[in-house]
Parts: structure tokens; C-alpha cells; sequence
């Protein structure tokens, strides 16, 4: 699949906001290449840029569509201007804290959240848990673990957790 330049989730990013939609509208790929996967609305909050554009790559790949912010006031920007299904946010921003950003999405959105840190003390994941994270992933991360979480959320259902 080719990509224009200003949203490759490769290319180095122009601003601080970007939207980054991966899927290919000559293809259904999402639903020939994997039946049954839903598209989420998925914002990923990450500061590193590698992991940013990993995680945005990888998540596009697999046929979500994907906003990226590389801090909290950035992903705030996002999270008044769109819907999400989940977000997927480290904890350490360089302007505040994951926390801020999910306390404040879930405040205005019913969502789901994973956060994402290199700190899996269980203070840490209960600041994280307390502040409305639903799931804690410590990196690096199990891209496989992180598929499997948002395999649970759908789309039709206001980003509401099913496992059955």
C-alpha cells in the first residue's frame, strides 16, 4: 500500500496534530484480508516519535483509523474535535500526563483506554486505573496483547467493552 507523503505514518510529522487514516478506500482490505475486524476511531497519544509512528502504522495496517498526538494538549485538540472508539495513550507527555488526557476524554466520550508506559509498578497502574484507564500495557509493548484488547471494542457500540 503507498501512502502520500503528509500521512504516512512514517514520514516525519509536519505539527504537533496529525490525522493519519491508513486504510485504502480501493480495497476492503480490513475485511478481506481479516473477516470480521471493525474499524475503530483510535487516538494514540505517544511523545517518542518511532513509537508513535510504529504504533500509528501498525494499528492503520490492521485497517483503524488512527489520530496521533505527541502531547496533552494536542490529544485535548482531538478530543473535543472527534469521536473516539479508544485511545492508547503513554503516560509520560512532555506537558502532563496520559491521565490528563483519558480523565478528560472519558468526560466527554465514552471510550476506552489503554495506557502505555515503561513503569508497570503497581502505583503507577493504579494512578492510571484511578484516572480511568481500562487496561495497562508496559513497554515494550505486546502489539499482539494491544490487538486482542482492541478486538474487544466496537465501533457499534459506543466503544463500550464486549467480551462475549
Amino acid at each position: 500500500m503507498r501512502y502520500p507523503r503528509e500521512i504516512s505514518p512514517f514520514a516525519q510529522p509536519q505539527s504537533l496534530l496529525a490525522s493519519i487514516v491508513v486504510t485504502d478506500a480501493r480495497h476492503s482490505w480490513p475485511k478481506l484480508i481479516f473477516p470480521g475486524v471493525m474499524t475503530l476511531q483510535i487516538l494514540v497519544v505517544e511523545d517518542h516519535g518511532d513509537t508513535r509512528r510504529v504504533l500509528t502504522g501498525l494499528l492503520g495496517h490492521f485497517g483503524h483509523s488512527i489520530s496521533a498526538a505527541d502531547n496533552v494538549e494536542s490529544a485535548l485538540a482531538f478530543v473535543r474535535a472527534k469521536h473516539f472508539d479508544a485511545i492508547v495513550s503513554d503516560l509520560g507527555l512532555p506537558d502532563g500526563s496520559g491521565c490528563d488526557v483519558i480523565r478528560e476524554a472519558k468526560r466527554c466520550q465514552h471510550l476506552t483506554g489503554v495506557a502505555l508506559t515503561a513503569n508497570d509498578e503497581e502505583d503507577e497502574i493504579a494512578r492510571g486505573r484511578d484516572a480511568g484507564f481500562d487496561y495497562h500495557l508496559t513497554k515494550p509493548i505486546d502489539f499482539a496483547r494491544l490487538r486482542e484488547l482492541l478486538a474487544h471494542i466496537g465501533p457499534a457500540n459506543n466503544g463500550e467493552v464486549s467480551f462475549g
